[in-house]
């Protein structure tokens, strides 16, 4: 059995930030599960372009509010407390931040290894331990 907290995970190399999100990640590629899951923050008013192309997700909003853009077809999806959406198509998108931080729970396929942040195409690369 794995039992994590989130005091054990803040300030750790569990823990990935970047100027509009952090990432504490609970379960990576090392665990053996077959997925990672971790818990993001996406700063209130920001933006961050994403493009995960090695990767599909599954988010499940828990806390604040936002939105996410597609950009395929320019379509805006209000997300709070209570919404979830997967990126089944390796969907190129805009997440950003709105009044308040937006606290998601995220799950991904192939797992992170704990490393990966977002290169300049907002992609995290493919790694392996």
């Amino acid at each position: 059995m794995i039992v994590r907290t989130i005091d054990e995970i803040i300030g750790t190399e569990n823990e990935t930030k970047a100027e509009t999100w952090s990432s504490r990640r609970f379960l990576l590629k090392k665990d053996g599960m077959g997925f990672s899951y971790s818990e993001t923050i996406i700063y209130a008013g920001t933006e961050t372009h994403i493009h995960y192309q090695n990767h599909l997700e599954a988010v499940y909003c828990v806390g604040g509010d936002g939105e996410i853009e597609t950009v395929a077809d320019g379509k805006v999806y209000p997300i709070k407390d209570g919404t979830m959406y997967a990126l089944d198509q390796h969907d190129e998108h805009y997440l950003r931040g709105g009044t308040t931080d937006m606290r998601l729970i995220c799950v991904f396929n192939p797992p992170l290894t704990g490393n990966e942040t977002h290169d300049e195409k907002g992609v995290y690369p493919l790694l392996v331990d």
